[in-house]
């Protein structure tokens, strides 16, 4: 983990609600899939966490969502050439085994986001087959970078692109088909919890990347804690915020 004063290269609109910023930071910083960063944003005393999209070098893409006053200001008062304090890399991340080949993509919401750099991290050597929903076709953004693997499925809440209906549905219409070695996914809890469902007993390895409030990100303050299947707790930030599906209650 470094402390960064970054420059803001861009920060821009790309969907409905959903913001895009890329800083430079003073060297190359290496970040794996699913990591995330600290922002530090002018008036709040808290940093705002926010999964790393990409990762170029001394080049780094967050996006957001418009959710309250501290992503508000984030998204309108910061401009290009502005300086901005950064905590990265933070977390555990993603990691694909050489032995996995086919790995399942399944995101939701502003998960697409780690999984984005999931797909760039992968798509030049694994199968990878994404399914990416969202709530119209007003939020979808980044359809490109998603269309790196060996396939993508769209899925819309009310149909207005792509499949009618949720990522996992359309996931488990071609799991047999595909026969994954390995499932990444990162959404909201309903779908994460629509995702464990479906592939109960399956037997295939299953990731998550869990979507918690946070304080600090380093795992001093434990606002982040999560219920483990075993009875005991862990830390999003820091123990995560990839765990293995069966390890934590959703």
């Amino acid at each position: 983990m470094r402390e960064l004063i970054a420059t803001i290269l861009e920060n821009k609109k790309i969907a409905e609600d959903v913001f895009s910023m890329t800083f430079a930071c003073d060297e190359a910083i290496k970040v794996r899939p699913g990591q995330f960063a600290m922002l530090g944003v002018s008036g709040f005393p808290l940093r705002r966490p926010i999964a790393v999209c990409k990762a170029e070098g001394e080049r780094i893409t967050v996006c957001y969502r418009l959710k309250g006053e501290g992503t508000r200001r984030l998204a309108f008062g910061y401009s290009r050439g502005e300086k901005i304090s950064v905590l990265l890399p933070l977390g555990n991340g993603f990691f694909v085994g050489e032995q996995e080949k086919k790995v399942a993509i399944v995101g939701g919401g502003v998960g697409i986001f780690p999984l984005i750099s999931a797909i760039r991290e992968y798509a030049d050597t694994k199968e990878i087959f994404a399914y990416m929903g969202f709530r119209s076709k007003a939020a979808l953004c980044m359809e490109y970078e998603m269309r790196r693997g060996k396939s993508l499925v769209i899925a819309t809440d009310d149909g207005s692109y792509g499949y009618h209906g949720t990522a996992v549905q359309a996931f488990m219409e071609e799991i047999d088909g595909i026969k994954p070695d390995v499932i990444l996914s990162c959404g909201p809890m309903p779908m994460l919890r629509a995702l464990k469902n479906a592939v109960a007993g399956r037997g295939i390895p299953t990731y998550v990347s869990l979507e918690e409030r946070m304080g600090c990100g380093i795992g001093a303050c434990l606002v982040c804690v999560c219920n483990l299947t075993n009875g005991e707790h862990a830390r999003v930030c820091k123990d995560g915020p990839v765990f293995e599906i069966e390890e934590v209650r959703i």
